[in-house]
Protein backbone atom coordinates (compact mmCIF):
# COMPACT_ATOMS: atom_id res chain seq x y z
CA UNK A 1 0.00 0.00 0.00
CA UNK A 2 2.79 2.42 0.90
CA UNK A 3 4.40 1.84 -2.53
CA UNK A 4 1.10 2.67 -4.27
CA UNK A 5 0.72 5.91 -2.31
CA UNK A 6 4.30 6.95 -3.13
CA UNK A 7 3.76 6.07 -6.82
CA UNK A 8 0.55 8.12 -6.97
CA UNK A 9 2.30 11.05 -5.25
CA UNK A 10 5.18 10.93 -7.74
CA UNK A 11 2.77 10.74 -10.71
CA UNK A 12 0.81 13.72 -9.33
CA UNK A 13 4.00 15.75 -8.98
CA UNK A 14 5.01 14.88 -12.54
CA UNK A 15 1.60 15.94 -13.86
CA UNK A 16 1.80 19.24 -12.00
CA UNK A 17 5.34 19.89 -13.21
CA UNK A 18 4.36 19.26 -16.81
CA UNK A 19 1.76 22.03 -16.69
CA UNK A 20 -0.62 22.93 -19.47
CA UNK A 21 0.63 23.07 -23.03
CA UNK A 22 -0.54 26.07 -24.96
CA UNK A 23 0.88 24.78 -28.24
CA UNK A 24 1.34 21.10 -28.98
CA UNK A 25 3.36 21.78 -32.16
CA UNK A 26 5.68 24.74 -31.60
CA UNK A 27 6.85 26.07 -34.97
CA UNK A 28 10.42 26.82 -35.87
CA UNK A 29 11.30 30.52 -35.72
CA UNK A 30 9.91 32.35 -38.75
CA UNK A 31 12.72 34.84 -39.34
CA UNK A 32 16.39 35.36 -38.71
CA UNK A 33 17.22 37.51 -35.71
CA UNK A 34 19.83 40.25 -35.67
CA UNK A 35 20.77 40.38 -32.00
CA UNK A 36 22.10 43.94 -32.38
CA UNK A 37 18.61 45.03 -33.44
CA UNK A 38 16.92 42.83 -30.83
CA UNK A 39 18.90 44.38 -27.99
CA UNK A 40 17.39 46.98 -25.72
CA UNK A 41 14.26 47.33 -23.63
CA UNK A 42 11.09 45.30 -24.28
CA UNK A 43 7.73 45.55 -22.52
CA UNK A 44 5.69 42.44 -21.88
CA UNK A 45 2.26 42.82 -23.46
CA UNK A 46 1.06 39.29 -22.66
CA UNK A 47 2.32 35.93 -21.47
CA UNK A 48 1.32 32.48 -20.45
CA UNK A 49 1.21 32.61 -16.67
CA UNK A 50 4.17 30.88 -15.07
CA UNK A 51 5.41 30.39 -11.53
CA UNK A 52 8.43 32.70 -11.85
CA UNK A 53 6.29 35.67 -12.97
CA UNK A 54 3.24 34.95 -10.85
CA UNK A 55 1.55 38.20 -9.86
CA UNK A 56 3.96 40.37 -11.86
CA UNK A 57 2.87 43.58 -13.55
CA UNK A 58 4.95 46.23 -15.32
CA UNK A 59 7.19 43.47 -16.70
CA UNK A 60 10.16 44.43 -18.86
CA UNK A 61 13.12 42.59 -20.35
CA UNK A 62 16.35 44.24 -21.36
CA UNK A 63 18.94 42.54 -23.56
CA UNK A 64 22.49 43.83 -23.79
CA UNK A 65 25.03 42.05 -26.04
CA UNK A 66 28.46 41.68 -24.44
CA UNK A 67 31.86 41.63 -26.24
CA UNK A 68 32.21 37.87 -25.62
CA UNK A 69 28.99 37.07 -27.53
CA UNK A 70 26.92 36.51 -24.39
CA UNK A 71 23.80 38.63 -23.91
CA UNK A 72 23.12 40.14 -20.48
CA UNK A 73 19.43 39.74 -19.59
CA UNK A 74 17.66 41.89 -17.03
CA UNK A 75 14.04 40.98 -16.30
CA UNK A 76 12.06 43.33 -14.07
CA UNK A 77 8.57 43.26 -12.68
CA UNK A 78 6.45 44.99 -10.11
CA UNK A 79 4.85 42.71 -7.56
CA UNK A 80 1.02 42.66 -7.62
CA UNK A 81 0.50 46.12 -9.17
CA UNK A 82 2.33 48.48 -11.52
CA UNK A 83 3.33 50.46 -8.41
CA UNK A 84 4.34 47.42 -6.35
CA UNK A 85 7.83 46.57 -5.16
CA UNK A 86 10.39 46.08 -7.93
CA UNK A 87 11.74 42.59 -8.49
CA UNK A 88 14.78 42.16 -10.79
CA UNK A 89 16.35 38.99 -12.16
CA UNK A 90 19.66 39.09 -14.00
CA UNK A 91 20.72 36.33 -16.34
CA UNK A 92 22.67 35.52 -19.45
CA UNK A 93 21.74 34.27 -22.88
CA UNK A 94 23.86 32.80 -25.62
CA UNK A 95 23.12 31.74 -29.18
CA UNK A 96 22.15 28.07 -29.41
CA UNK A 97 23.74 27.36 -32.80
CA UNK A 98 20.60 28.02 -34.82
CA UNK A 99 21.52 29.31 -38.31
CA UNK A 100 18.77 31.97 -38.05
CA UNK A 101 20.12 33.20 -34.72
CA UNK A 102 16.57 32.95 -33.34
CA UNK A 103 17.22 30.23 -30.77
CA UNK A 104 19.03 31.12 -27.58
CA UNK A 105 19.82 29.42 -24.31
CA UNK A 106 19.04 31.54 -21.25
CA UNK A 107 19.92 31.09 -17.61
CA UNK A 108 19.27 33.00 -14.43
CA UNK A 109 20.99 30.31 -12.31
CA UNK A 110 24.32 29.69 -14.04
CA UNK A 111 25.40 27.59 -17.01
CA UNK A 112 24.13 24.31 -15.57
CA UNK A 113 20.49 25.42 -15.90
CA UNK A 114 20.12 26.80 -19.42
CA UNK A 115 16.61 26.93 -20.91
CA UNK A 116 15.37 27.52 -24.44
CA UNK A 117 14.38 30.99 -25.61
CA UNK A 118 13.10 31.06 -29.19
CA UNK A 119 12.26 34.29 -31.01
CA UNK A 120 9.43 32.74 -33.02
CA UNK A 121 8.58 35.91 -34.91
CA UNK A 122 9.28 39.62 -34.77
CA UNK A 123 8.41 42.84 -36.55
CA UNK A 124 10.62 43.78 -39.48
CA UNK A 125 11.65 46.89 -37.55
CA UNK A 126 11.95 44.94 -34.25
CA UNK A 127 9.01 46.73 -32.67
CA UNK A 128 7.39 43.49 -31.45
CA UNK A 129 8.45 39.94 -30.76
CA UNK A 130 6.77 36.62 -30.00
CA UNK A 131 8.91 34.37 -27.83
CA UNK A 132 8.43 30.74 -26.88
CA UNK A 133 10.36 27.52 -26.55
CA UNK A 134 10.08 23.92 -27.66
CA UNK A 135 7.58 22.59 -25.11
CA UNK A 136 4.72 24.99 -25.93
CA UNK A 137 4.23 25.74 -22.22
CA UNK A 138 5.65 29.25 -22.31
CA UNK A 139 4.81 32.24 -24.46
CA UNK A 140 5.65 35.92 -24.24
CA UNK A 141 4.50 38.73 -26.51
CA UNK A 142 6.85 41.69 -26.24
CA UNK A 143 6.67 45.21 -27.64
CA UNK A 144 8.93 48.23 -27.61
CA UNK A 145 6.15 50.42 -26.24
CA UNK A 146 4.55 49.88 -22.83
CA UNK A 147 1.00 50.03 -24.19
CA UNK A 148 0.59 48.97 -27.81
CA UNK A 149 -2.37 50.33 -29.75
CA UNK A 150 -5.62 48.35 -29.87
CA UNK A 151 -4.91 47.53 -33.51
CA UNK A 152 -1.42 46.23 -32.67
CA UNK A 153 -2.77 44.15 -29.77
CA UNK A 154 -5.29 42.44 -32.04
CA UNK A 155 -2.56 41.87 -34.64
CA UNK A 156 -0.19 40.28 -32.11
CA UNK A 157 -2.83 38.00 -30.62
CA UNK A 158 -3.81 36.85 -34.12
CA UNK A 159 -0.14 36.23 -34.96
CA UNK A 160 0.34 34.11 -31.81
CA UNK A 161 -2.81 32.15 -32.69
CA UNK A 162 -1.52 31.58 -36.24
CA UNK A 163 1.64 30.08 -34.70
CA UNK A 164 -0.57 27.50 -32.99
CA UNK A 165 -0.82 29.04 -29.53
CA UNK A 166 -4.01 28.92 -27.46
CA UNK A 167 -4.56 32.65 -27.03
CA UNK A 168 -7.29 32.01 -24.44
CA UNK A 169 -4.40 31.15 -22.08
CA UNK A 170 -2.83 34.61 -22.45
CA UNK A 171 -2.49 36.75 -19.36
CA UNK A 172 -2.28 40.44 -20.26
CA UNK A 173 0.34 42.45 -18.42
CA UNK A 174 -0.50 45.84 -16.97
CA UNK A 175 2.07 48.53 -17.71
CA UNK A 176 2.35 51.89 -15.97
CA UNK A 177 1.19 55.02 -17.74
CA UNK A 178 4.03 57.12 -19.04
Amino acid sequence: MRVLIVALFVMSLAACAAGPRGNSAVPAPAKSVDLQRYKGLWYEFARYENRFEEGCEGVTAEYTPQPDGVIAVKNSCREATVDGPLKVSNGKAKPAGDPKGAKLKVSFFGPALMTNYWVLDHGDDYDWSIVGEGSGRYLWILTREPRPSAERRVELIARAKSLGYDTDMLRYTEQPAR
